[in-house]
């Protein structure tokens, strides 16, 4: 199903800056094609330290985009984050204004194509 765009383009002010940022949109990119991914896993997927993923995770926490379970193995601590339902509606509604700043796939193709084709300009024969 194609979604036909806004007549106006957004301001990019519309977009969600707690989502824009790039380890967060990464965390929530990770989240809504997996149930859920411990702490290490995200760490591990993103390439970012445990600082700054601790950070940035809370802040989705806070925000109420994401939900972290905590418990204990042993004695070790185990952290599992999930996308919360409002979470999943904030990342569509980014997706949604994000794509439309993007031009038509369909023209960007064309123009390419039509500009990859080449003219045809033959050399004056010789005599």
């Amino acid at each position: 199903m194609v979604k036909k765009r806004k007549a106006t383009r957004p301001a990019p002010k519309e977009l969600d800056p707690l989502i824009h940022e790039r380890l967060r949109l990464g965390i929530l990119s990770a989240l809504v094609v997996q149930e859920s991914l411990t702490f290490t896993e995200l760490r591990d997927l993103l390439q970012t330290t445990d600082g700054n993923l601790s950070v940035q995770a809370r802040r989705l926490e806070v925000a109420g985009y994401v939900v972290c379970d905590k418990k204990f193995e042993g004695r070790k601590p185990k952290s599992t984050y999930r996308l919360s339902p409002a979470g999943r509606v904030a990342l569509e509604e980014y997706l949604e204004t994000l794509s439309s700043f993007l031009p038509d796939l369909a023209q960007v193709r064309n123009h390419r194509e039509a500009a990859l084709q080449p003219e045809i300009n033959p050399l004056p024969s010789q005599s």
